[in-house]
């Protein structure tokens, strides 16, 4: 008994024994199995995309965008140019007027009877001028008979003069009724818009002063006035000596375009009237004005607004997304893919910014591709790994948030 008990629990140790074999078998079955994974986990990531786009010189126009105002083209003060007072308003306030349409009324009877003694003398100076000139051809004849004196003869011709000169005062008279008599009826000078009403009916206008009445603007076309830095006049010119830009076709009309507060482009393009020949002393700063039309009479006058303005172009210049230069005070730079995917610095210059795109004049070569996205994608990445290049598109843009989390994908593989 004593023995049988003795090797009933040594067997448990053997057991165990042949248990763990089994797992250790089954064990390296499974690495050999699975042999090929650690191999491949261990092995170069793939090169990182990134997008570029490929430098392509071409005539680049340079637009420079300035503060402006907006100001009527024509100006007119309709006041009051015969005393009296004032009996109706004939136009409707803030509407557009025609030039000669009719405004105001003042009371005309005045000048009417005013008119009337007028032509009433101007009739008794044509009759004594009849009767003048009637007794001088009367005594021509009669002094050559020495019927009449000699002096008889010239106070006939005299008198027929002074009748003469007498019919026209009298004409001259009448027509400064007739002009008195019109400005009872007061017209707009030029066509526009016309604003509200500075007086009301029953006013007596013109008494001393000539009152003004209302304002008309000419709204179609608009001036817009706008300076510039007298430092980037002299900078444009001295790079079109320099051959670096050339002048923009037709300068003198070069087109500009109109921003408004809100950040939108007007649809009608105006063109550059003249730029000043003098410099503002206290701003340093050039006046220009360009003409805008304005045929639905969305501008008005008075309103603050940004000018686009082409004034030259940059030959053989290349344009980059702005999201592709770094700007710093020592310079600006861009990150240029070579052919084996490596990346390299490179110190540009550039010009204005146009429709988002830095316009690059020195520092970058045709057919080389500049880096414009990708950049969260290398903080990852040991210096000196090489990329993938693949074509930027602008609608790729919101997409930058997410390639943040792009080099996790690994690191979970990894895991």
């Amino acid at each position: 008994m004593p023995d049988l008990h003795v090797s009933r629990h040594s067997s448990f140790p053997l057991r165990v024994a042949a248990v763990a074999a089994a797992a250790f078998v089954l064990i390296g079955l499974s690495a050999c199995g699975k042999g090929e994974a650690p191999k491949a986990a261990g092995g170069p990531p793939p090169a990182p995309e990134v997008g570029v786009v490929v430098a392509t010189p071409g005539n680049v126009g340079l637009v420079t965008e300035l503060p402006g105002r907006l100001e009527a083209t024509r100006v007119a003060e309709v006041r009051a140019r015969a005393a009296g007072i004032l009996q109706q308003r004939v136009f409707q306030e803030g509407s557009d007027v025609k030039a000669g349409q009719v405004l105001f009324r003042i009371d005309p009877a005045p000048y009417a009877a005013s008119l009337s003694s007028a032509e009433a003398s101007l009739a008794r100076a044509e009759a004594n001028a009849v009767q003048a000139k009637a007794l001088a051809d009367r005594y021509k004849p009669l002094v050559d008979a020495n019927a009449v004196s000699k002096q008889e003869y010239q106070n006939a011709v005299a008198a027929a003069k002074t009748a003469e000169a007498d019919v026209a005062v009298g004409r001259a008279a009448v027509q400064t009724a007739k002009i008195n008599l019109g400005y009872a009826t007061v017209t707009a000078p030029i066509s526009g818009r016309i604003g509200r009403s500075l007086v009301t009916e029953g006013a007596l206008v013109g008494q001393g002063d000539a009152t003004a009445l209302a304002v008309i603007q000419q709204i179609n076309p608009l001036y817009v006035n706008f300076t510039q830095s007298a430092t980037e006049v002299l900078r444009l010119r001295r790079a079109l000596q320099d051959g670096q830009v050339k002048r923009a076709a037709g300068d003198e009309a070069a087109s500009v375009r109109i921003v408004l507060e809100d950040g939108t482009e007007y649809a009608h393009p105006g063109r550059l009237l003249f730029s000043d020949l003098t410099v503002d002393q206290t701003t340093g700063q050039i006046t220009l004005r360009a003409e805008v039309p304005n045929p639905k009479g969305d501008l008005l006058p008075g309103l603050y607004v940004r000018v686009r303005l082409e004034q030259a172009q940059a030959t053989n210049a290349i344009t980059v997304p702005q999201q592709a230069v770094t700007r710093t005070q020592q310079g600006d730079t861009l990150t240029v893919v070579g052919a084996d995917g490596k990346l390299s610095k490179r110190t540009v210059k550039i010009s204005a910014a146009q429709n988002n795109q830095w316009v690059v004049l020195e520092g970058l070569k045709a057919g080389e591709q500049v880096m414009v996205d990708g950049f969260q994608k290398l903080q990852m990445m040991p210096p000196g790994t090489p990329v993938k290049a693949v074509p930027w598109k602008a609608t790729q843009a919101p997409a930058a948030a997410p390639a943040a989390s792009a080099p996790a994908a690994p690191a979970a593989a990894a895991k």
